[in-house]
């Protein structure tokens, strides 16, 4: 067995009080992204989101964050993946970023909607041919007999699309609408700061935690 109950760091890069961050949790989220950007990490888009079934079981997977603004957090997927299925009977996700060089995560919950055509035919038109080509050729989620069937799958829809692939209709992006998000940053002995924004239906200060219209800021154990 490989011993792994006593591998631990900790975290000294930087403290999170309320009176350091934005009182608009995206804004706070867009300082956040920026510095995970500038210092140049692997993949500072990639998000796991997390969704739930008919039945209630929960799963997991990585995606890239494609877009963020005050009306949510955009991706895109294939209608009929598992995510999508989930989705379509239960409209609800979370989202976590975790930028380990940067000691800090994110956790994003709420609700989730397609985003319009037009958006997602945008999307697509500036995606990479040969991922236009893929978006066409994978029964995302289905079992396949093997790697060459997919290939094959792959020279079929190049030969039959002709170079210039539209939208599939089975693909598309999905906005999360937030509802609570949650900055975390490592500090030592697992004393870690967390601050979690909650959404409100009007903007009243609350134990003098600066807000935003529809925000309340709170600390969380950690």
């Amino acid at each position: 067995m490989i011993d792994i109950a006593h591998l631990r760091k900790d975290y000294l890069q930087a403290s999170l009080d309320i009176t350091d961050v934005d009182p608009d949790p995206i804004v706070q989220f867009g300082r956040w992204m920026q510095q995970a950007l500038d210092s140049q990490l692997p993949e500072p888009t990639a998000m796991t989101v997390a969704t739930v079934d008919a039945t209630g079981q929960p799963s997991a997977r990585i995606l890239l964050l494609k877009e963020f603004d005050a009306r949510g957090f955009s991706f895109f997927t294939n209608y009929a993946s598992r995510k999508g299925q989930d989705l379509a009977v239960n409209p609800r996700a979370a989202l976590l970023f975790h930028w380990v060089e940067l000691e800090r995560q994110v956790r994003i919950e709420g609700s989730v909607e397609k985003l319009p055509e037009a958006e997602s035919d945008a999307y697509y038109r500036v995606r990479p041919l040969g991922s236009r080509i893929g978006a066409w050729a994978s029964p995302q989620s289905t079992v396949l007999p093997d790697r060459a069937w997919l290939e094959l799958r792959v020279r079929e829809a190049e030969r039959e699309l002709d170079g210039d692939p539209q939208r599939p209709p089975f693909w598309g992006g999905y906005r999360l609408r937030p509802s609570a998000l949650e900055f975390w940053q490592g500090r030592p002995s697992r004393l870690h700061d967390r601050l979690r924004y909650l959404r409100q239906p009007a903007a009243q200060p609350i134990d003098g935690a600066p807000v935003a219209e529809g925000w309340r800021i709170e600390r969380l154990a950690p």
